[in-house]
């Protein structure tokens, strides 16, 4: 291995050490906690360093998203591929999003709710965020309804999805009704 290989290969430890840091941080007291200085402290790096590999919280908060996003897709592939029936994958789909954001709310806040300098549903949007959206449109495309594109569709049902968790986080819907809540959006949306 050649001494750039090694610097290379150091410097992507290093930013995974930054995110993963950053990221535990903000799970366990929230993003405000969340400052360079402390990163710094933990990671037993200088805050230069942390400069060296981003600009500032704003970019973190954007790699834990794109981290996200990829663990995201996976978890809503990985519930939809068991099942056969359209309305079973549909139903499992919502059950692996409203999870994924109740397991990881600092993680769920960096994709959607922080600024993050990332770009949605344009030209530049990052790979990882528009393969998390293409988890969701390939089951969600094929109960879309007769003469309703699939993406718009896909959206609508995002945004319910992303209502419920936050709602739920925020304490505004009784816990106890969470599976009906699924069952009616799937009902009521999902045409199989």
């Amino acid at each position: 291995m050649s001494v750039q290989e090694r610097k290379q290969r150091e410097r992507a430890e290093r930013e995974r050490l930054i995110v993963a840091t950053a990221r535990e941080l903000a799970e366990q007291q929230g993003w405000d906690a969340v400052t360079t200085r402390r990163l710094a402290e933990r990671i037993e790096y200088s805050q230069p360093v942390l400069y060296s590999h981003f600009r500032g919280k704003r970019e973190i908060i954007g790699a834990v998203a794109l981290e996200g996003a990829t663990e995201m897709a996976a978890a809503v592939r990985a519930a939809t591929s068991a099942e056969d029936d359209p309305r079973a994958r549909v139903t499992a789909l919502a059950r692996a999003y409203l999870d994924f954001a109740e397991h990881n709310p600092a993680v769920y806040d960096a994709m959607f709710r922080l600024d993050g300098g990332l770009a949605y549903a344009q030209e530049d949007t990052p790979e990882p965020l528009k393969d998390a959206f293409a988890a969701l449109l390939e089951c969600l495309a094929e109960v879309a309804g007769d003469g309703i594109d699939p993406g718009l569709f896909t959206e609508v049902f995002w945004a319910a999805l992303h209502g419920l968790a936050t709602l739920t986080r925020a304490g505004r819907l009784l816990p106890e009704d969470a599976e009906r809540r699924v069952e009616l959006l799937v009902d009521r949306l999902a045409m199989v």
